[in-house]
């Protein structure tokens, strides 16, 4: 049996980095009304989801301005980084779409979606992380846990 390799995290001034600038830039596209601030932000977290921090732009940007301060701060999962990014990368992408066919309401919207969600997980409350427990319990309920006898299974 091998032993696990720890998931290295991300330290949160990146973490911090990637909601600062995903709220900033989607409320100045919308004060400038210009829906191309939120294509590149579609593209740049749009690879970070694809294929892992070490596509990430801003992994890579927050690696270099906070290298004294990642070292000793705290992490997060890339695992709920990724998840949450994905989220945000659907509703951008959604906004694309709607910006695309000349629904610019619609496209704000999801965007302002993402934007309010950047902006509760800048003030403490990350809704993406509570929605990855939530599926994480359900799925947990509905296919994991229980053996054939019907009791509890744990592994080690």
């Amino acid at each position: 049996m091998s032993t696990p390799v720890p998931i290295k995290g991300i330290p949160m001034p990146i973490v911090r980095l990637n909601r600062s600038l995903l709220f900033s830039g989607i409320v100045l596209g919308f004060i400038l009304q210009q829906p191309l601030f939120t294509t590149a932000l579609f593209l740049i977290v749009l690879p970070a989801v694809l294929w892992g921090q070490k596509a990430s732009l801003i992994h890579l940007i927050g690696s270099h301005l906070f290298r004294k301060m990642n070292d000793s701060s705290p992490t997060e999962s890339p695992i709920l980084m990724r998840f949450n990014n994905s989220i945000a990368v659907i509703m951008l992408g959604m906004a694309q779409v709607a910006f695309l066919f000349g629904a610019t309401t619609t496209g704000w919207v999801f965007s302002g979606i993402v934007a309010i969600a950047a902006f509760v997980a800048l003030c403490g409350f990350c809704f993406g992380c509570f929605l990855f427990f939530q599926f994480n319990l359900q799925r947990y309920k509905l296919f994991g846990g229980k053996n054939s006898t019907g009791t509890l299974q744990v592994e080690h």
